[in-house]
């Protein structure tokens, strides 16, 4: 049903909202109750003079009655609809539920809003207070400190009698342990409020990179000249200021293999090759005779596409990330051992291709394409450097085509019970 065909129904929907019968209202526009009863049921069109006679006795816009739901609360019903796993058929009806039940329509969708939002939040107390380094040493030191404290306590309010000298002594460690005390829960409170801003400090080395990549929007158009791109120390002259010396550290790596896949495959030329065409990793390693995990790292630069990537090395740690909305990455916490990045891990010289469709965040579809990027032995018995490259793209809501593998973001916050790869019990269970 059209958007132009509900007007009746927004009609009556705003008529009984306000508690107007349907015979006023029919009286203050000037046409019959049965007239008005049949633009009611949508079957007769309005518009012209009628409608804003309609829209004024109501004190709505007219706009209000033809457009009917804004966008807005139509995206957040149609993840609702697809977090409830509803058949195609019934999701498509969310205009007609929205035009019909406007009130009904935004709880939905504000119910809809808040889960979303109490997942992050979830996830992110979830991944920071299992693995995060920085917090669980101030925990440590706020425990250790606190024990200090009452241990001291203990002996001066103890029932036998110190001499003046151990009662100073004790007084001045009492004054000492109680000062670190409160500084270090002072510190802790700065680094939990900063962990509420995505930009603000307290980060570690990794997420002041993946900060400044961000800023960047993933790209450096100064490397993609064919003459005489950059050079790394030119991007790190420029992006110095702030950052620690481990995440210029790591950021030199990351800037280095960015220049190499533009000397590789410049931008411009996959952008070209991808224009007209359904992306196909394997199909564009062949064209350019690149790696496929340089194809990878160069679809995920391209805006367009609004990809995610994630890069682990061997020992399966995590990093890189450049996050997608609607997969989550933990940050601290391991992976899951489901996704394809890993298994990549395992078959050298294989591009591995799955839909994935995350537990817990609205039930959004990517393509995985996952491949290995292995370095040159440099000498006999000495292990050459291997990386895991997993591109995300977002994947056609409703196409059934392809089979849909359920994967988790860590096991901590997997609803999953049944998984065979399961680490620890969840919290959402």
């Amino acid at each position: 049903m059209s958007r132009d065909s509900l007007t009746g129904s927004r009609i009556r929907e705003r008529r009984v909202i306000q508690g107007v019968k349907q015979a006023e209202l029919a009286k203050r526009i000037g046409i019959s109750a049965s007239y008005l009863n049949l633009i009611e049921h949508n079957r007769r069109r309005i518009g012209g003079k009628l409608l804003l006679d309609i829209a004024a006795a109501l004190e709505v816009e007219p706009q209000a009655l033809t457009e009917g739901a804004e966008a807005a609360l139509l995206g957040v019903l149609a993840e609702a609809a697809v977090a409830s796993q509803l058949p195609p058929e019934d999701a498509e009806q969310a205009e007609a539920f929205a035009g019909r039940f406007p009130s009904w329509a935004e709880a939905l969708a504000s119910s809809q809003r808040r889960v979303s939002t109490l997942e992050r939040t979830v996830e992110t107390l979830s991944d920071r207070m299992a693995h995060d380094p920085l917090l669980a040493d101030s925990m440590h030191e706020l425990l250790t400190t606190a024990a200090a404290v009452r241990s001291t306590a203990e002996i001066l309010a103890g029932d036998e009698a110190l001499e003046r000298e151990w009662q100073d002594r004790f007084h001045a460690n009492l004054d000492a342990d109680s000062s670190r005390l409160a500084q270090s829960a002072q510190a802790l409170f700065g680094y939990l409020e900063q962990a509420k801003d995505p930009a603000a400090g307290g980060k570690s080395p990794q997420e002041e990179v993946e900060t400044y990549l961000a800023q960047q929007g993933f790209h450096f158009p100064q490397f993609e000249t064919r003459g005489r791109p950059a050079s790394v120390d030119d991007i790190l002259a420029l992006a110095s200021e702030g950052l620690t010396d481990a995440a210029r550290y790591i950021l030199r790596g990351v800037l280095g293999q960015v220049r190499q896949d533009a000397a590789a495959l410049p931008l411009a030329e996959l952008e070209a090759a991808i224009a007209q065409e359904i992306v196909d990793p394997v199909k564009l390693a062949r064209q350019f005779g690149v790696a496929p995990a340089v194809i990878l790292r160069r679809l995920a630069a391209v805006p367009e596409l609004g990809a995610g990537l994630v890069v682990c090395d061997r020992s399966g740690t995590v990093i890189f990330r450049k996050s997608v909305d609607g997969f989550s990455i933990p940050r601290f916490d391991s992976c899951c051992p489901l996704w394809p990045l890993f298994g990549a891990l395992g078959a050298a010289h294989t591009v591995l291709y799955e839909r994935l469709g995350q537990l817990g965040r609205g039930r959004m579809q990517f393509d995985a394409y996952a491949a290995t990027d292995a370095a040159i032995a440099a000498n006999y018995n000495v292990p050459a450097p291997v990386q895991a490259v997993m591109l995300l793209l977002p994947a056609t809501v409703g196409d059934t085509s392809v089979r849909v593998r359920e994967v988790g973001a860590t096991c901590r916050i997997c609803p999953h019970a049944a998984c065979g790869a399961r680490r620890e019990p969840s919290v959402m269970a």
